[in-house]
């Protein structure tokens, strides 16, 4: 019978140490996040994944601007692209390392990474003037050129390259 028992209460705390470290792997995504753009006028809306261990640590992160498709806004990565269990998956691989992944809405009355021809709607500008500096502030990104990445699909991939060849000094990796 103590034996049972002792069997048990290990089996216990197995489960609850189990619970605890894979609980500790995830990272936390927040699907919507704002910030008031003086640029465009106009409220505007980002996703953000923060590595695991993020609240529990002081350190700071490399951070990676994910830009969405045509047709998409700040939650198809998070949504559709399952950006938490990626990002989480490679970190504990040791595949990739801690980062701060960022995920603007660029899909609007003006759709599009660009500012416009006209001048009436800047979304690039907003991009380099507003936005970098707000992440920068409020969260605890390494903000070197080398710990600065962008990556886009179809649409984003545009802004990516667009972004990569107007400001070089701005990132260390592109990927369109």
């Amino acid at each position: 019978m103590k034996t049972n028992t002792l069997v048990r209460l290990l089996a216990t705390v197995f489960v609850l140490c189990s619970a605890t470290l894979l609980k500790a792997q995830q990272g936390t995504v927040y699907e919507t996040r704002t910030l008031k753009s003086k640029i465009l006028n106009m409220e505007r809306r980002y996703s953000i994944y923060l590595p695991p261990g993020y609240e529990e640590t002081d350190r700071s992160y490399p951070v990676l601007y994910l830009l969405h498709g045509a047709g998409d806004d700040h939650t198809g990565w998070v949504q559709f692209g399952q950006v938490q269990h990626i990002a989480d998956k490679a970190i504990a691989e040791g595949t990739a390392g801690p980062m701060i992944i960022v995920m603007p809405d660029a899909d609007t009355s003006v759709r599009g990474y660009f500012n416009a021809a006209n001048g009436k709607f800047n979304y690039e500008d907003f991009f380099f003037t507003e936005l970098i500096p707000h992440i920068e502030q409020t969260y605890r990104v390494r903000s070197e050129r080398r710990f600065r990445a962008i990556a886009g699909l179809s649409m984003g991939g545009g802004g990516t390259l667009i972004y990569s060849l107007h400001r070089p000094e701005m990132f260390g990796a592109a990927a369109p």
